[in-house]
């Protein structure tokens, strides 16, 4: 079976593939470009997968994707060539919830702008940061969104002293955290970070400027989400105290975009899934599915 990843794996990358798949058996290719048009399994990671690209691999039969969003993938394209679309929730949720409390403790610790002004040879901290910087404790976090990254946040600030809230289209009797409506939960929540798909429903679902005065936005989950443009004016006028982001409503990211520019924002280039051991339960699952599509079996967690 021919098989294919949209990406150039690191060196470490590439080890787990070959461990997983057999030495040689995934083609790599640069994101951007389509598949071989011999593919028949397509590991996709983020690059766009699009219904040219899905019509350029005639024998394609599986999209396997390394995470949860499918909103990278031309589904309705899939759908009419008989392409079967698979994810594997909860396979990336322990480091997405490590990221997003890695971004929100940068934020309110000046985690950058303490490193800079240290490699400067500012020893004393610069009143400008020491007056901005906060502790997790005592702060009411709202978390939009309650699947398996957001629970295992939420468990990791109420340790450290948190309150913790949430908003999700279902009701979670079985949650111990307040469950709000968002408009709610953006009324009280000191930080609000972000845990759900990008879709029709979705796009745009948080306004900045209808969050608390002073509050912190967390987005490790999809740009799009929020309206950057509105998010860029919170920041700039200090209606925001900061934020932390790991994904951009267009990636790569632009080196002009305005949400660069701004010292009270910490940024990372959408890896707050991508960690080796992310890696290694991800392979695991997608060889899993190659068997079961080889074998004719059915395939776990498919979308389409």
């Amino acid at each position: 079976m021919k098989l294919a990843i949209d990406t150039i794996p690191s060196a470490g990358f590439q080890a787990q593939i070959d461990a997983a798949f057999g030495a040689g058996a995934v083609q790599p290719f640069a994101p951007g470009n389509p598949p071989p048009a011999d593919t028949e399994v397509l590991l996709h990671v983020l690059a766009p997968v699009s219904a040219a690209a899905i019509a350029g691999a005639p024998g394609l039969r599986l999209i396997q994707k390394l995470g949860v969003g499918v909103n990278t993938i031309a589904l309705d394209a899939a759908k009419a060539q008989g392409v079967a679309v698979c994810n594997m929730p909860g396979v990336n949720a322990q480091a997405v919830a490590e990221c997003a409390l890695t971004l929100l403790l940068a934020v309110l610790r000046r985690t950058v702008a303490l490193d800079a002004a240290t490699r400067a040879g500012q020893w004393a901290v610069p009143s400008a940061v020491l007056d901005t910087m906060g502790e997790v404790a005592g702060r009411t976090i709202g978390l939009v969104g309650m699947g398996n990254s957001a629970a295992r946040l939420a468990r990791a600030l109420e340790a450290l002293g948190a309150e913790v809230v949430f908003t999700a289209r279902t009701h979670h009797a079985d949650k111990p955290w307040r469950q709000l409506p968002l408009d709610q939960l953006l009324a009280i929540s000191a930080v609000v970070s972000l845990h759900v798909p990008l879709t029709d429903e979705t796009a745009n679902l948080v306004d900045p400027l209808a969050m608390k005065r002073g509050a912190v936005l967390i987005n490790v989950a999809r740009g799009g989400l929020v309206d950057e443009a509105r998010l860029a004016e919170a920041l700039r006028s200090g209606h925001l105290r900061g934020a932390g982001l790991d994904v951009f409503a267009t990636e790569p990211v632009d080196r002009a975009d305005p949400l660069l520019a701004l010292p009270n924002v910490v940024v990372s280039p959408h890896v707050a899934w991508q960690t080796p051991e992310t890696l290694a339960r991800s392979l695991a699952a997608a060889a899993e599915n190659v068997r079961r599509l080889a074998a004719g079996d059915p395939l776990l967690n498919q979308v389409i």
